[in-house]
């Protein structure tokens, strides 16, 4: 058998920053200065002209993005709409952050949030509503807007999946109030082990950031809210800036790759991924659609293929949000969506030939 195809190559991503990495980490060690230093806020600047925002704040990961996002709006004992076709963190942070979870619809071309469910789902307790990008496709946010029109309603962006994604000319990031980033080892830009940041273009929104993700402190001892310990390292922020100066090169790569698999897979009994018009896709994940979804994955892990799901349950059918009143039948789309999704390796490393294999033990199965 030919060599493994792994869904994602974190080592040959390492060998390209190295040595840029290793020198960074010296200079950190020499020093010992280990948190919120010169590299986290030069990160931060350098993330937050990226994105197109005025503030952006180093999180410890992703999932903890996202909680004190919430909580820097104030979710607690009202509800919060997302979609429930999103990796569970997304709703785990909404009851870490002492909001209700209320789960829409999503639209079956992007895969994101329905504007329409989200418009059905609003009511005067609402407080935020979360798009997620899935996949690295950005979400229908001004259209979320317009329906929210005049009322104190939040949107909070899961950009976990979709660094550098583009909707009409705006990034990913910036598009809604505020935005929470994972930098997890498997994303489009990734630190080595967790990170994540906040972003937003609201001061009174980064102020509270800043203590929320450092137990409330305004001075040494002095708290005057209840926060955390989240803070963003500085080896983790050397990591993070050899590979942002790298991030657009990488996105052009996965877009290549994807254009091969769209042009190479679209003869095939599969539903291939769907880009709207105007959007920019950066590609964290390729998902196909097909109803023999579990016997393709089986047989591409025997052919040495990585392939993931995502995600195989979604977040309203956890047993965890049964308290919450959600059962089978409730979101038949997201349902059937779950069923179907299959993930091909597609990363900025991934060799020409290799992607060729992919399309070729594809075409294989189906052709029996």
């Amino acid at each position: 058998m030919a060599g493994m195809i792994p869904l994602v190559d974190v080592k040959a991503q390492w060998e390209e920053v190295k040595e840029e990495v290793l020198s960074g980490w010296n200079e950190v060690l020499e020093t010992c200065n280990l948190f919120l230093g010169p590299n986290v806020q030069a990160f931060e600047q350098e993330f937050a002209s990226f994105c197109g925002v005025k503030f952006a704040k180093g999180i410890a990961s992703g999932t903890d993005a996202l909680t004190l996002a919430l909580k820097a709006v104030g979710v607690e004992g009202k509800e919060v709409i997302l979609p429930s076709l999103t990796f569970f963190a997304t709703a785990e942070a909404v009851v870490m952050a002492g909001g209700i979870p209320v789960f829409a619809e999503i639209e079956e071309k992007n895969y994101c949030i329905s504007p329409e469910d989200v418009e059905r789902k609003i009511t005067d307790k609402t407080r935020a509503v979360i798009v997620v990008h899935l996949y690295g496709h950005p979400a229908p946010v001004e259209k979320i807007k317009e329906i929210i029109g005049e009322r104190e309603i939040y949107i909070i962006e899961d950009s976990a999946q979709a660094h550098g994604s583009r909707r009409d000319g705006k990034i990913t990031g910036g598009m809604g109030n505020i935005a929470a980033f994972s930098f997890y080892i498997s994303k489009n830009l990734s630190a080595l082990g967790e990170a994540g940041c906040i972003t937003t273009n609201s001061r009174e929104l980064a102020d509270r950031i800043e203590l929320l993700r450092n137990h409330g402190q305004v001075s040494k001892y002095e708290h005057i809210l209840i926060g955390t310990n989240s803070r963003l390292d500085e080896l983790q922020a050397v990591v993070l800036r050899a590979k942002l100066k790298r991030l657009e090169e990488w996105n052009e790569k996965r877009q290549r790759i994807a254009q091969f698999y769209l042009q190479e897979l679209k003869d095939l009994p599969v539903i291939l991924p769907e880009i709207e018009s105007g959007c920019t896709h950066t590609w964290h994940l390729f998902v196909v659609r097909t109803e023999r979804r579990d016997g393709l994955f089986d047989y591409l892990r025997k052919k040495g293929i990585g392939c993931g799901i995502h995600y195989k349950v979604p977040c309203h059918l956890q047993p965890p949000m049964r308290e919450y009143g959600y059962k089978e039948g409730m979101l038949p789309l997201t349902e059937r969506i779950t069923q179907e999704v299959l993930s091909l390796p597609i990363y900025p490393h991934l060799k020409e030939e290799d992607a060729g294999r992919v399309v070729e033990e594809i075409r294989r199965f189906f052709n029996g």
